[in-house]
């Protein structure tokens, strides 16, 4: 009797184990595991399953539910919403996690205890319909985007032996995709429960991330062993003892590579503003032939993602050390897209420009990422990956602004894309090949 209890509760404890043996083994491949970037890879799953969490309890709010006849005005007041963030982001929390050098793990796991909280507090605003609602959701925002600036900041001291800042980094933003795509569907099956239980979820969720952030190797908090990569002009600033006299280093030594691909994100970054409220309106009142509206805006969404999920898996695999080659060849085959499906509009054109749009904005998000990375110094890291996505985001609230006044025309719409795409990648084109042509100077590498 006990014999055959006991093989129950192993064939019962079999099926989690085994899954959690196989995440443990494909999380720290590599070297992963040693360098500690395996469990920052876990971190960043529990991240993105939180977070879908919260966007699924969401769904039915003001948020994302918008009725045609009043959908410019609340989409523009969606877009003011999504730009908060990096208002407080930028000037604020960017220069202070700088100053907090030896609390990332700290920094990272309040970002996830606040969310916890603001959770639970959501759950209560759904199901009351409170103003409390609106705070708490920009709170979400605030700390979602806080923790992401300190995990991009923390990657450089996780680098495995042989392993490229682009690929370490496409490995995390993987890690996140397929938990979201785990969790989606979990969160769907609570909301079908109650409102506020998908709220519930993510705060267990979130929870478990606070007490995560703290497993990381310590060496994330520690700068024993790391160098200042200045990419100033002039010499004095690069090498000897003239370096430890230099002021603390600002956001404009970041060198060319960084400033060209992040012109040529921001680029991306505009098309994908745009494609989203421009197409959202068109296929409403247009719908893809034969198709629903519904229908319609799920091929298009589903492209995107799907675009967008295998521009990150491409960047794990890769093993390049010139990130600046694949910015300019991602958009330069975004240009083109743009353009055959402006001149031939259609069904298919529309879904493939979305796929390919998402694809390259991945990609070209991770060698920004590297270039970050590689490239700034290590005082003003935290400061230039807030920063960068603040202008980011500015470029994707002023191309979805373009998208909600434009005429629901297809084609004249996609002209518009391809000339945003355009505008950008000649801008930059000539930087970054010039970059990749002589290199750095210098290489952000640490210990």
């Amino acid at each position: 009797m006990r014999g055959a209890v006991r093989s129950v509760g192993r064939a019962l404890h079999l099926p989690v184990t085994g899954t959690a043996r196989g995440i443990r083994k494909a999380t720290h491949a590599h070297g992963a595991g040693e360098s500690g970037l395996g469990k920052l890879i876990e971190l960043h799953a529990v991240n993105g399953a939180g977070d879908v969490m919260i966007t699924v309890a969401l769904a039915s709010t003001v948020f994302f539910s918008v009725p045609t006849d009043e959908a410019r005005g609340r989409v523009a007041l969606y877009l003011a919403i999504t730009m908060a963030p990096f208002t407080v982001l930028a000037p604020v929390i960017g220069p202070l996690l700088d100053r907090l050098p030896h609390g990332r793990r700290a920094a990272m796991a309040g970002a996830m205890l606040a969310r916890a909280l603001l959770a639970l507090i959501i759950s209560g605003a759904v199901a009351s319909g409170s103003l409390e609602l609106y705070p708490a959701a920009l709170g979400v925002l605030v700390a979602s985007k806080a923790y992401g600036v300190v995990r991009s900041a923390v990657v450089p001291r996780l680098l495995p032996p042989r392993f490229s800042l682009v690929k370490a980094n496409s490995r995390v933003t993987l890690a996140g995709l397929l938990a979201t795509g785990v969790a989606a569907p979990i969160g769907a099956g609570l909301h079908a429960i109650g409102d506020p239980w998908p709220l519930y979820g993510a705060f267990v969720i979130f929870a478990a991330g606070t007490f995560l952030s703290f497993t990381l190797p310590a060496k994330v908090d520690s700068a024993k062993g790391e160098d200042v990569a200045l990419l100033a002009a002039d010499e004095e600033h690069l090498h000897g003892p003239l370096r430890k006299e230099a002021k603390r280093p600002g956001l404009r030594t970041v060198g060319p590579a960084v400033t060209h691909a992040l012109g040529a994100n921001a680029a991306l970054r505009c098309l994908s503003g745009f494609l989203i409220f421009f197409l959202a309106f068109l296929l409403r009142e247009h719908p893809l032939t034969g198709e629903s509206a519904a229908v319609s805006l799920g091929i298009v969404g589903v492209s995107a993602g799907a675009g967008n999920a295998l521009g990150t898996a491409v960047g794990a695999w890769l093993r390049s050390r010139a990130p600046e080659i694949i910015i300019v060849t991602v958009v330069a085959v975004v240009l083109g897209t743009a353009i055959v499906a402006a001149l031939f509009f259609g069904a298919f054109l529309v879904a493939v420009l979305a796929s390919v749009a998402g694809f390259a904005q991945a990609l070209a998000k991770l060698c920004l990422d590297a270039l970050i990375q590689r490239d700034v110094p290590e005082q003003v890291r935290t400061s230039a990956f807030a920063r960068s996505e603040t202008l980011l985001q500015m470029a994707w609230v002023f191309g979805g602004a373009v998208g909600i006044v434009m005429p629901l025309n297809g084609t004249l719409g996609l002209v518009v894309a391809a000339v945003i795409v355009a505008a950008g990648w000649l801008a930059t084109l000539r930087g970054l090949l010039s970059s990749a042509r002589h290199g750095t100077r210098t290489r952000a590498r640490v210990a």
